[in-house]
């Protein structure tokens, strides 16, 4: 069957900028629209103000502009069955249906399969009473790390230091409002044991039982250089994450993302999309420390750029159930995307600060600015939108050259409240 001719991308950030460009670059020449969109995507493909949580909206816009193909961005339309609703008219697309999204939509889910299954996971128990959860707590070592068990933007876990400080979040998550229209249900938390390592993300084109594994990615989520602060939802990202060597790249394969595969369609989910793998490097070997439902982001930013494989056919074959035998080509280029934030992410920041961005004749090589939280004000500029706002990605022949690029992206734009880390890459670079 021909590939599609038209495609919708759902979504507003760094990660469906990253998406948009790459499927621009089919040699298919389809079009593409995006809904809802930012500044910078819709300078390159027409958007419609769809919100990601309108389902009903999104299925008229999909038949409206007769799309052949939809592509899901975020966790929160998946989660609410978007993927369901775009079957039952018969339009395929891109991403789990929300049976398979509740692997994010719910930590307790994922956590109860890999223990079932006996994935490398952390110990852990569940809770819906603080008072139980504290007393478990208290039982055991610390640090020790609390989550919240629904979507909560990825900023719903607490690596707790100290008993005090693991209680405070137990209490915070327990009366942590609802970030979406998913659960109607009471809050509840997941505590686990802590892990010990480096973390890298490992991203699954996922159909069925089948699947393909795309390049490593290692994340930076603190807000601060060192890795201090708060999580975040990402402050960068780089491509290959060369802690995973060949061999454990082969061990992540054998002993996390097949049984994961597997595990997932012995529930009885047809897992049509992206599995995410949060994985810890402990010493003892790679842990699961999450699953995600779709891209990552920044990972995507880093590792889409990366692929000499058409990325309109690799998804147009999962969605289709058609992926067995399809090889990944990778190209050699390291990838490395620094994430502007607005000063105060994760916590209060403003918006509406005006960004200036430089020509991109005046870049470096291959160096490239994806939009995530920006938007347009009344007199046609572009303004900040949200937290993380722009993701300055760079490729080269050599991950400092990638950074260097990455850098002097970041250096060129203009905005009163820009914040970026300045150590994205670094414990790679250090152990040369």
């Amino acid at each position: 069957m021909p590939l599609p001719s038209s495609v919708l991308v759902v979504g507003s950030g760094g990660r469906e900028h990253a998406l948009v460009r790459s499927l621009l670059g089919s040699p298919a020449q389809p079009r593409v629209i995006c809904a809802p969109g930012n500044a910078g995507i819709a300078q390159d493909v027409p958007c419609f103000p769809v919100a990601v949580d309108n389902i009903a909206g999104l299925i008229a816009l999909a038949q409206q502009e007769r799309v052949e193909f939809v592509v899901v961005g975020p966790e929160v339309p998946l989660a609410l069955g978007l993927v369901d609703e775009l079957i039952k008219i018969g339009l395929p697309a891109y991403g789990p249906k929300a049976d398979g999204a509740r692997l994010e939509a719910s930590k307790i889910f994922t956590k109860e399969i890999l223990l079932k299954y006996l994935i490398p996971t952390a110990a852990a128990a569940f809770f819906d009473d603080a008072d139980r959860a504290i007393a478990y707590l208290r039982a055991r070592p610390a640090p020790i790390v609390v989550k919240a068990d629904g979507l909560a933007a990825g900023k719903g876990v607490i690596v707790a230091q100290t008993h005090s400080e693991a209680e405070a979040a137990v209490r915070s998550l327990l009366d942590l409002p609802k970030q979406s229209k998913i659960e109607n249900q009471k809050s509840k938390i997941l505590i686990e044991d802590c892990l010990y390592g480096e973390e890298t993300s490992q991203l699954v084109v996922v159909s069925g039982r089948d699947y393909v594994m795309l390049p490593t990615a290692q994340d930076h989520k603190r807000i601060g250089d060192g890795d201090t602060g708060p999580n975040t939802g990402g402050m960068g990202a780089y491509s290959p994450a060369e802690v995973v060597t060949p061999e454990l790249f082969a061990r992540i394969e054998r002993e996390i993302v097949r049984p994961s595969v597997n595990a997932i369609a012995d529930e009885g989910i047809d897992f049509r999309g992206t599995l995410f793998i949060g994985l810890m490097l402990t010493p003892t070997g790679p842990s699961v420390i999450e699953y995600n439902a779709r891209f990552g982001d920044p990972e995507t930013q880093v590792v889409l750029p990366r692929l000499a494989t058409d990325l309109l056919a690799l998804l147009w074959a999962a969605a289709r159930g058609e992926l067995a035998g399809v090889k990944l080509a990778v190209k050699p280029d390291y990838a490395l995307c620094v994430v502007i934030a607005a000063q105060g992410y994760p916590e209060a920041f403003p918006k509406g600060d005006v960004i200036t961005l430089p020509d991109p004749s005046a870049l470096p090589p291959a160096t490239f600015i994806y939009h995530a939280g920006t938007a347009k004000n009344p007199a046609g500029q572009v303004v900040t939108n949200g937290g993380r706002v722009l993701g300055a990605t760079a490729l080269a022949p050599s991950l400092a050259e990638a950074a260097a690029r990455a850098y002097a992206a970041c250096d060129a734009v203009q905005c009163s409240s820009k914040y970026f880390r300045r150590d994205i890459g670094a414990r790679q670079l250090n152990r040369r």
